[in-house]
């Protein structure tokens, strides 16, 4: 049986976040690489005032991601699999020995840059619940101009969709999708449009950044959230990230792909839980566990059962 290391996207983000990691020589490493890099302090990233900033929330994100990765992997865990929601793959990539962390840091502080530049107000993304793909795809086509534009943008169940696009037209599609029976709609955390072509021509920007990165074969295979498909082909992994900001996010079927290759434990890593509540409704056995709020002994535990730690 095979394990996945799934690293949460922007949305999962909470205050304090990076000072609720583990107090280890291994996370402190990480800080202090990003505190190099960066030129700034960054545990004055995770404050609630400072994560209203998509560059601050993305850098979290990483930071945690990587952090409490290699915490674990310092103790022996070695994960068969990789994948990552929308900011969550550089963290995977990472971890998977694809990509430098010191390069991961600066490529994401650019992408939260262009992402806030490209729209900085009256835009983001909003969770619909209980309505299934087909009827709210309709709607979109109904809705969706450019004057008041909003696409789908992730997959995460199958009656668990997300839209991107301006306030108005959101708020438009949620009314239409709850008469139409949808339970609820949720505005996420996220100031931007992400996961749809509105996010077109910042992503082409990263790209070029992107250009001058070496990007190495994964040591840990890695699952495309866009795609949800293997990639190995570091070339086709560079694609895949410098793209995700502006393509659908299918992580219904990432998970469906990663259960069918034999994957039976699904370890969410810092922060938050959100992924394992996802995971569950595919992983029908197995094992999910998030890394936030589960003993390191007892993920230890679990991954020795699973095979994926050293003994």
């Amino acid at each position: 049986m095979s394990s996945l290391f799934a690293f949460p996207g922007q949305g999962a983000q909470q205050p304090n976040m990076l000072h609720e990691l583990p107090d280890n020589p291994v996370v402190h490493e990480c800080l202090a690489e990003a505190r190099a890099v960066l030129g700034e302090e960054v545990l004055a990233l995770d404050t609630a005032e400072a994560l209203q900033s998509t560059r601050a929330v993305q850098l979290c994100l990483l930071l945690a991601g990587v952090a409490s990765a290699r915490l674990l992997m310092a103790r022996g865990a070695r994960p068969d699999y990789v994948a990552g929601l929308s900011i969550g793959a550089y963290a995977a990539a990472v971890v998977a020995g694809a990509l430098k962390f010191s390069d991961a840091l600066r490529l994401v502080a650019l992408r939260g840059r262009l992402m806030e530049q490209a729209y900085p107000k009256g835009y983001g993304m909003t969770a619909i619940m209980g309505l299934e793909r087909t009827p709210l795809e309709a709607l979109l086509l109904e809705l969706n101009c450019p004057e008041q534009p909003v696409f789908l943008a992730n997959i995460n169940a199958s009656n668990q969709l997300v839209i991107a696009g301006s306030e108005a037209a959101m708020q438009a599609v949620a009314e239409r999708a709850q008469a139409l029976g949808a339970g609820a709609a949720k505005r996420l955390a996220v100031s931007v449009p992400s996961h749809c072509s509105l996010l077109a021509k910042p992503a082409a920007e990263l790209a070029e950044a992107f250009a001058g990165v070496e990007l190495l074969r994964p040591q840990w295979r890695y699952l495309s959230s866009s795609s949800a498909r293997l990639i190995q082909d570091p070339e086709l992994l560079r694609d895949d990230l410098a793209f995700n900001m502006c393509r659908l996010v299918d992580w219904q079927g990432t998970l469906r792909n990663a259960y069918e290759r034999g994957v039976r434990l699904h370890l969410e890593l810092a922060p938050g839980r959100v992924l394992s509540g996802l995971a569950r409704r595919v992983m029908k056995q197995g094992h999910v566990v998030a890394f936030q709020g589960t003993r390191l002994d007892s993920l230890d535990a679990l991954l020795r059962e699973e095979g994926s730690l050293d003994r």
